[in-house]
């Protein structure tokens, strides 16, 4: 980012202290934001599908690794790698090939000789290695031939800065230049694992220098020393220990990197830049008294080799794909232009490869990865080896304008989306679908891309693609809603006014644009179908959720002592807080609920809006507000957590024409993770669910929510086996099997 440039740019003539004492400062404030996403993020534990365990049954790997930035450091090298020794570990000596210090060969080969790792950290460690592409190119052939020459297998960027996709051009099996979660480094985006994910060969016709079809990629999971004893002047190894048990809970990689050149090995220490090894010290002797049994402490060339070998075993049985972190990355579009080329791809290969290779383009008026339904989508595209571009609106400043988040290439515009009026509607749509206009204009000029895929609302952004559509593009409209009775809903409108009739003719030209037409359900179907085109081009892909986030779960009946008031009955609303979607609703419930259970408590998960900041103060002229937990807008895995932790999940909807059409996924993310829900008797949800698949409410009516409510409490095995007949309904209808529906979408107009 263009922040980190200026600043390591400007590094050189800064004075350290007043870059620490800065960074410091930074951190101290940060740390106070970010106590939910670290040290541990939720939902950095799903294990990986094809995961097979660690070797020999052991329950956790440890991997220790050093970056050597300094003479100082090179220094302590021996003292550090003597401290392992005696304690019975091995570790991984990271070292600079052209910084301010020279690596003697007898070092390396003492190191070695003892069973410790050589690696490559970077080429000078001044934050430059990424600046141009071309520049990349002449330091990879430099840092090829210190691997080669050290003969190393594994590299690290310095400063964690990263682009996974570059690192082909490096001979090595191996990189660590990224972790789970790190808020507090130049780069702070994370890849939320603590397993090792592989990082496949981009499709592209340009050299690469040895690894094959791919690499490697360990992300350390434990935070750096510098970090936790610098920066934040943490006193001692808590931390490390309290997330090394969580990680050997979830059966993950525990993967440590320090630096001897902040280890004060005797006498006092400057705790500006340095700490007494005893905290180190003090870790390991914790991992030996906890874990001797359990733990496979390991090189990262060992765990490399082990976790490939799974890999390929898996791709030869053609049974499964190891899919290590559920994706695999595609070219980034920094790197410029790269064709397409018949390389393999980190998957094991399938029998239908019609996508394998093709361009496609994604237009969103929304935020990407916020917007669960295209993150589904555009993810399963990239693993059928399709190449992705995606052009989306910045949700903040903190998004970065251009990345590549899991395997899709993402553009981001400077805008924010608001709701308001009918005017403000138009405003918005309009200057986007200007902007998507020309950017896949010129985009498509230079790329050809293979299919353009357009997310409503609004359903006039598929003409946005009309270049691409006239140079040979096929074009997917992907129909969430329908928007004649989204704005009927919203506005109040008549269904026979002018701004309706308006949106149905425009729905109709969308779909007559579109080559194929994608919608969320069969009411959907059926409306759009009588109106603007046969059932014939329409495709059903319902929202279910993400099985690798939503893992399923068997419900379990619960059981309740009315009369021990310290566990409270948790009611979980998560979704918009529009006011179609009923959170006064679940409010007004929930105050009816409490004369018969007075330990009830209602959990929300959402955006805040205006209409959120009505109810609450209603709620609090009632005295209900500190019954009501805000958690604010939550990613999905933090979404998972609060489904668990809850008793029953509520869609308490107003009646109106759009709810009474709509089927909410989050019934189908309850459902997933064995819990019941009440939701709404409509029509959209009753096309999937049986009157005793799900424990129903009147649509509107909050009495009746709140008797359901009442309901769950009191028959706890009734309501285990609707949520059990639920979850059959479910079953019928998880992403895998939509997934393949949306797939085949494409794969028909190859």
């Amino acid at each position: 980012m263009l922040r980190n440039k200026i600043y390591y740019q400007l590094k050189p003539f800064i004075p350290r202290a007043l870059r620490a004492a800065v960074r410091r400062r930074i951190a101290l404030r940060l740390e106070a934001r970010v106590q939910d996403v670290w040290p541990i993020m939720p939902g950095s534990e799903q294990t990986p599908p094809g995961w097979q365990g660690w070797p020999d049954g052991k329950k956790f790997a440890l991997v220790l690794t050093h970056d050597v930035e300094s003479p100082v450091g090179l220094r302590r090298c021996r003292r550090l790698a003597q401290l392992e020794s005696e304690l019975g570990f091995r570790s991984c000596f990271n070292f600079i090939p052209a910084g301010h210090y020279a690596v003697p060969p007898e070092l390396r080969e003492e190191l070695t000789s003892q069973g410790f790792e050589i690696g490559v950290h970077d080429l000078h460690h001044d934050g430059r290695l990424y600046r141009t592409w071309r520049g990349f190119l002449g330091k990879a052939k430099r840092i090829n031939e210190y691997l080669a020459d050290w003969n190393a297998e594994g590299f690290r960027s310095g400063f964690m800065l990263h682009k996974l996709d570059w690192l082909h051009q490096l001979a090595i099996r191996y990189d660590m230049s990224t972790f789970d979660t790190d808020p507090f480094e130049p780069q702070p985006e994370g890849r939320h694992t603590i397993f090792p994910f592989f990082i496949a060969r981009p499709q592209a016709n340009y050299q690469t220098n040895g690894n094959g079809d791919g690499y490697l990629e360990l992300p350390y999971t434990l935070p750096q020393d510098s970090t936790l004893f610098l920066l934040l002047r943490h006193e001692t190894s808590e931390v490390w220990m309290r997330k090394l048990d969580w990680i050997a809970r979830h059966g993950g990689m525990a993967l440590l990197d320090t630096h001897p050149d902040y280890m004060a090995f005797q006498g006092a220490s400057d705790p500006s830049v340095e700490y007494p090894v005893e905290r180190y010290r003090e870790f390991l002797h914790y991992v030996q008294d906890k874990y001797s049994k359990t733990c496979w402490q390991a090189l990262p060339r060992e765990v490399t080799s082990y976790v490939l070998d799974m890999r390929n075993t898996q791709l030869r049985s053609e049974t499964a794909s190891i899919d290590l972190n559920g994706w695999q990355p595609q070219p980034s579009a920094i790197i410029p232009d790269l064709q397409r080329s018949p390389g393999a791809q980190g998957v094991a290969a399938k029998k239908d490869r019609r996508l394998h290779g093709k361009k496609v383009a994604v237009l969103l008026f929304s935020n990407y990865p916020a917007d669960p339904r295209p993150r589904r989508a555009a993810e399963a595209l990239t693993r059928e080896g399709a190449i992705v571009d995606l052009l989306c609106m910045q949700q903040n400043e903190r998004e970065r304008r251009h990345e590549n988040v899991n395997g899709v290439n993402v553009s981001r515009l400077p805008f924010r989306r608001y709701r308001g009026g009918k005017l403000a509607y138009i405003g918005q749509y309009s200057a986007f679908i200007l902007i998507s206009f020309v950017y896949l204009t010129i985009r498509s000029l230079r790329k050809r891309y293979d299919f353009i895929h357009v997310h409503n609302m609004p359903d006039v952004l598929v003409f946005s693609a009309l270049v691409p559509k006239l140079l040979g593009a096929k074009v997917v409209l992907d129909l969430h809603d329908p928007m004649p009775e989204l704005m009927e809903a919203i506005f109040n409108l008549s269904p026979q006014s002018v701004n309706v009739r308006v949106l149905k003719q425009m729905e109709k030209w969308s779909i007559g644009f579109a080559d194929r037409v994608v919608t969320v359900s069969r009411t959907f179907k059926d409306l759009f179908s009588a109106r603007s085109c046969p059932a014939e081009k329409i495709a059903v892909v319902l929202n279910s959720p993400d099985e690798r986030i939503f893992r399923f779960r068997p419900c379990r009946p619960f059981r309740r002592d009315e009369n021990d008031g310290s566990k409270p009955f948790v009611i979980l609303y998560h979704g918009s807080l529009l006011r179609r979607n009923g959170f006064d609703l679940a409010v007004d419930a929930l105050e009816r609920l409490r004369n018969a259970v007075p330990v009830a408590r209602l959990v929300v998960c959402g955006s805040r809006t205006a209409f959120f900041d009505e109810v609450m103060a209603s709620a609090q002229a009632r005295g209900l507000d500190k019954f009501i937990e805000y958690r604010g807008a939550c990613r999905l895995e933090r979404i998972v957590e609060a489904i668990a932790s809850c008793d029953v999940g509520v869609i308490p909807n107003h009646k109106n024409i759009f709810t009474e059409l709509n089927t909410p996924t989050r019934i189908f993310e309850c459902l997933a993770l064995g819990k019941p829900v009440i939701a709404p008797r409509a029509r959209g949800i009753q096309d999937y669910f049986g009157d005793d698949d799900l424990i129903y409410f009147n649509l509107g009516d909050s009495e009746d929510l709140a008797d359901k409510l009442e309901f769950v409490v009191r028959h706890p095995r009734d309501v285990a086996e609707i949520v059990e007949r639920g979850q059959q309904v479910y079953q019928n209808h998880t992403w895998t099997g939509e997934k393949a529906n949306l797939l085949n979408c494409f794969t028909d107009l190859v």
